[in-house]
């Protein structure tokens, strides 16, 4: 398999492959023998090296492709970097509802949002470079790398062999079964962020996170963009209450939502791709000039030689891990997108760090301790943290719901973002939070006090304790402390009260 190369050849490209994959580097000799060897030089295999070389460990990191990983080279820091070109755009777009008058038409340069793109990758890129592990005293081997046994590794000729190893190989986009995709030319995150000109009409597969941000992404910056969903609604994991203000969102700017993905047919010819909905032979028929699929992540455990190593794995679900992350070889732990549902960048950071501990120093950490948030980075953006209330009522956990409108948060009010709310669930009867979900503009910073709530035990009460500066948008969080406080002024309560304040009068 040929390494995963960037488009266009222009410098920052050049200069982003010579940091995660270059050209001239030679593999180190191996050593007699690794703390740790791990595969994948992905945000757990980075984090995972770093961290057991930091504490004194002999390790070795393997990668076939671009240091990095998705994250850096075609997921989290491109699609981001496109986000933020996409939400001036509709900045500028929106002024006049500010009493902003802007001459003239609105432009977008899509040719250099996206060269802004490239060059700001190509400088975080730094931070993962072949040079800087190798500095850490990591030994980087690029090539594929691949078991040959219980306790050892080939890259080329190469063995590494290992007292502990972990599988950090991540996850590609998944090819659904559409009729006709075989026939037609689509992109997916790997090929996206290559593009160097507005497509004029875009279409996308897919309602998720993804989707959704490209989505709406592309038509801000000028595409007619029609997106396809599986289901009834954009965002089918989220609370239907925020994916319903997503989907309001994404209507305004231009984004016509279409369903149901599971009677798509596609062709393509001179016009371009055609698209057709429907299960009577295309009820809907839309032509585009460029599909992205995104509709799921597949695992990446082929050609690892899994079953040498005894390691257990299944190819749609990943490598098999336990609580520990250990998998069914005591000697090889996984982490990251290869062996968890939790596929985020944060989520694979934390998954390592785990793994450090319990392969190295024999710890019993689990990973079902992690309390794990989550965004999707649409405008408003969504985020969501513990359980939801379709999730609670599926286990019959009893919980109390409060929710606070941004349309009654003067910071919201103020800056035409009121379309939006925190939810907060908390155990019955108690302020112990045990879910959240936030539609803002910045939901993914806010849910972090919420998460911080979670994980040290801090409840409702206290946060309604907390100041917060005002006016903030996170004062909304707080303002649910308050409304947690008032179920506490029962009729029986405020009878004491009053008789109290009448006889000290």
């Amino acid at each position: 398999m040929g390494v995963m190369m960037l488009g266009p050849r222009d410098s920052h490209n050049v200069a982003l492959e010579a940091n995660v994959h270059p050209k001239d580097w030679t593999n180190p000799t191996p050593a007699t023998r690794y703390n740790l060897v791990v595969i994948g030089a992905g945000t757990a295999g980075l984090v995972a090296a770093a961290g057991a070389a930091g504490l004194g460990a002999k390790v070795a990191l393997v990668e076939r492709h671009l240091m990095g990983g998705d994250c850096l080279n075609v997921g989290c820091v491109p699609s981001k970097a496109m986000i933020s070109a996409a939400r001036v755009a509709a900045t500028v777009r929106d002024a006049g509802e500010f009493g902003v008058r802007v001459v003239g038409p609105l432009e977008v340069d899509f040719g250099a949002a996206m060269d802004r793109m490239r060059r700001l990758r190509s400088a975080i890129s730094q931070n993962d470079s072949v040079a800087r592990f190798a500095a850490l005293g990591v030994d980087v081997f690029l090539g594929e790398g691949r078991f040959t046994g219980r306790d050892t590794v080939r890259v080329g000729d190469a063995a590494l062999r290992y007292t502990k190893a972990v599988i950090a190989t991540g996850a590609r986009a998944a090819v659904p079964l559409i009729p006709g995709l075989d026939q037609v030319r689509y992109l997916t995150n790997e090929s996206v962020f290559s593009l160097t000109e507005r497509p004029a009409r875009f279409g996308v597969i897919g309602a998720g996170p993804s989707g959704v941000e490209m989505a709406q992404a592309f038509a801000r910056l000028g595409s007619e963009v029609v997106l396809v969903e599986a289901e009834h609604g954009v965002l089918p994991r989220e609370d239907r209450a925020a994916a319903d203000i997503v989907g309001r969102a994404i209507a305004h700017d231009g984004v016509r939502v279409f369903c149901c993905g599971k009677h798509t047919q596609l062709s393509q010819d001179s016009d371009g791709i055609h698209v057709k909905l429907g299960s009577h032979g295309g009820d809907y028929h839309h032509v585009v000039d460029q599909l992205l699929v995104s509709v799921g992540r597949q695992p990446n455990v082929d050609g690892l030689g899994l079953e040498a190593a005894g390691v257990d794995f299944d190819p749609r679900r990943g490598v098999t891990v336990d609580d520990q992350l250990r998998t069914t070889n005591p000697r090889v732990f996984a982490a990251g997108d290869v062996a968890s549902r939790f596929q985020f960048t944060h989520a694979a950071d934390f998954m390592a760090r785990i793994v450090i501990r319990n392969a190295l120093f024999g710890g019993r950490s689990k990973a079902s301790t992690l309390v794990i948030p989550r965004c999707t980075y649409t405008s408003p953006e969504v985020a969501h943290v513990g359980l939801a209330e379709r999730e609670a009522k599926e286990r019959s956990f009893a919980i109390d719901t409060f929710v606070q409108p941004l349309t009654e948060v003067d910071r919201a009010i103020l800056e035409g973002e009121d379309d939006g709310f925190v939810k907060v669930h908390v155990r019955q009867g108690t302020d112990e939070i045990v879910g959240a979900t936030i539609v803002a503009r910045n939901a993914g910073d806010m849910i972090s006090e919420v998460t911080l709530a979670m994980t040290q035990k801090i409840g409702l009460k206290t946060i309604a304790e907390t100041i917060h500066p005002y006016p903030t948008q996170a004062e909304a969080i707080r303002k649910l402390g308050d409304q947690f406080n008032r179920t506490r002024l029962t009729p029986f309560v405020k009878s004491l009260f009053t008789r109290w304040l009448a006889w000290t009068r």
